[in-house]
């Protein structure tokens, strides 16, 4: 026997009743999470598409042209991005300072040598120049350099120099936070040149871009002098 339709109507008013009680209990459960905030001064230090992986010989021919040595370049690569995450080389304008400079000093080459027969030449993938140097590159790596300075231009040590003599040495980073290319040539320390200084400038630019997904941020300093660090001046290497 059918219940009486009052019956029915009554039920079917309870059961959403029940409904929309246990919907607001479940609404009232549930945790809100916050959004998280990017990290202050994120900018440049972002995580971007191409700034946070390893440098690969892809990425600097897209960046740079054709590399000169792609067989020394690729055996390289691997201690290099290991010492660059160990210097906190890591952010778009750090990586574009420090590749902009590498591809001047040694063309992304471990084994880069200057030509001449002074036994404290420019070695390396940042070119270790001067007994000063090659002392104290040796006493940080635990290896006499002075006696074996050929070791600075090998793979096991060239890519370590250079994180030493960029953030040990010399401490560029700030620098290159500071979009000041002026001040990392004249830390680099080679014989101030004008041009050299422009063609510097114009591969951090335009590795900036690649690394910021263009185009580069105003305020890049070229100049030496026109900045407190790049007017800074460093003892010489003999």
């Amino acid at each position: 026997m059918a219940p009486p339709a009052g019956t029915i109507a009554q039920e079917v008013l309870m059961g959403l009743a029940r409904v929309i009680v246990v919907g607001s209990a479940l609404l009232a459960a549930v945790t809100v999470v916050p959004a998280v905030a990017s990290p202050a001064g994120s900018g440049l230090t972002a995580s971007l598409p191409h700034a946070g992986g390893d440098v690969t010989l892809p990425e600097l021919e897209a960046i740079f042209g054709p590399v000169g040595d792609r067989e020394a370049t690729v055996t390289g690569l691997p201690g290099l991005n290991e010492e660059m995450r160990r210097g906190a080389i890591t952010s778009p304008a750090r990586k574009a300072a420090f590749l902009a400079t590498l591809r001047h000093e040694s063309g992304f080459r471990y084994n880069a040598v200057q030509n001449g027969t002074y036994a404290y030449r420019g070695r390396g993938f940042i070119q270790l120049t001067g007994a000063f140097n090659y002392r104290g590159a040796g006493a940080w790596r635990g290896v006499d350099l002075l006696r074996r300075p050929e070791l600075a231009a090998s793979v096991e040590h060239s890519a370590p120099i250079a994180r030493w003599y960029w953030t040990v040495a010399r401490n560029i980073n700030p620098a290159a936070d500071a979009l000041d290319m002026a001040a990392v040539n004249v830390a680099i320390g080679y014989p101030a040149s004008r041009r050299e200084d422009e063609q510097r400038c114009a591969d951090f630019a335009k590795a900036l871009d690649y690394y910021t997904e263009g185009p580069a941020p105003d305020g890049i300093n070229c100049t030496r002098g026109a900045t407190e660090a790049s007017s800074r001046t460093y003892p010489p290497s003999p």
